[in-house]
């Protein structure tokens, strides 16, 4: 038969997703006719591809047999796409992990890259950013990487960033020049969103004690950073270099013994074999530039016995 790629498509992120609906959206069609792609896919090789049921949907064995020819169909044909592509158009890089300021890094790195043409976008979070990495919407993102990543990505390490406590003014322990983690344990983190879906901060609580937390809109550095003001007790996490807003009577005490570190890692379709996969010529010089940055300003420096990364990281 001749595949079809849209429904190669459907499938590839319906599997990654185990999940209709948010593999429709992913798309940016209706959960009708995502299914009737899968249904056309499934009728011209003659197998169910997925267990449709109460218990939500699984693979079928020839599903998960068809799951990684299919992925390498797709970036076969994004590199018949590339090869006739004008490859002077902009690296496409997404970023997630807004509060933090990605682009402060990506702007440092760019600055001092030969060729540094990047169109930069947004991606609402890491999920999201994987799902249009392998769509080939984009070609790179850059971001804090945790399990699981999907199968055909990617990531290498190029910057390990020391955390910062953001104080209110009235906090108990608003006047110490540095703290301890553990220190914070009586205290109640303040989380732009739910603590379950933010990755290092929900690690650092259950790492270090932190028993109490409260959750605001992640409306930008400001808007958040403003909420510490609704309980004494609140403290927030920011990376050391995040410039502060000019809000009254907050401040950031640095952690020590051990200081907690956020990793950021550049994301790009591909095999651990291959440096860029299908990717643009571009990446290969914006992944030299990032080396060379974090050995200059020496970003990749870590000591277990001061620093602290969660277990995935490191």
């Amino acid at each position: 038969m001749d595949l079809d790629l849209a429904q190669v498509r459907a499938f590839v992120l319906t599997a990654q997703e185990l999940h209709f609906g948010r593999a429709a959206a992913t798309l940016s069609i209706s959960q009708q006719a995502l299914s009737k792609r899968i249904a056309r896919l499934e009728s011209g090789l003659g197998a169910e591809l997925f267990h449709r049921g109460g218990h939500g949907v699984r693979l079928t064995e020839a599903g998960r047999r068809f799951l990684d020819p299919a992925r390498r169909a797709l970036a076969a044909a994004e590199r018949a796409v590339a090869a006739v592509r004008d490859e002077r158009r902009p690296l496409r890089v997404d970023v997630w992990g807004h509060l933090y300021a990605p682009m402060r890094t990506l702007a440092q790195v760019a600055a001092h890259a030969p060729e540094p043409a990047m169109e930069l976008g947004h991606g609402r979070d890491l999920p999201a950013v994987a799902a249009a990495l392998l769509r080939g919407d984009v070609d790179a993102a850059f971001g804090r990487v945790h399990p699981p990543l999907p199968e055909g990505l990617t990531h290498r390490l190029v910057r390990l960033e020391p955390v910062d406590v953001i104080l209110g003014a009235d906090h108990p322990l608003a006047g110490e020049a540095a703290l301890r983690p553990g220190h914070l344990a009586e205290s109640v983190l303040w989380t732009p969103g739910a603590l379950d879906r933010l990755d290092f901060l929900h690690r650092f609580a259950e790492r270090f004690g932190v028993r109490a937390h409260a959750e605001g809109p992640n409306l930008g550095a400001e808007h958040f950073l403003a909420g510490l003001s609704g309980d004494v007790r609140r403290f927030a996490l920011m990376p050391a270099d995040v410039p502060l807003p000019r809000i009254p009577g907050i401040r950031s005490v640095p952690l020590v013994d051990p200081t907690p570190l956020y990793a950021w890692s550049l994301l790009w379709r591909g095999d651990g074999g291959r440096r860029t996969g299908a990717g643009h010529p571009f990446l290969d010089t914006l992944l030299e530039a990032f080396a060379a940055e974090a050995g200059r300003a020496r970003w990749l420096e870590y000591d277990p016995a001061r620093d602290w990364l969660p277990g995935p990281d490191s």
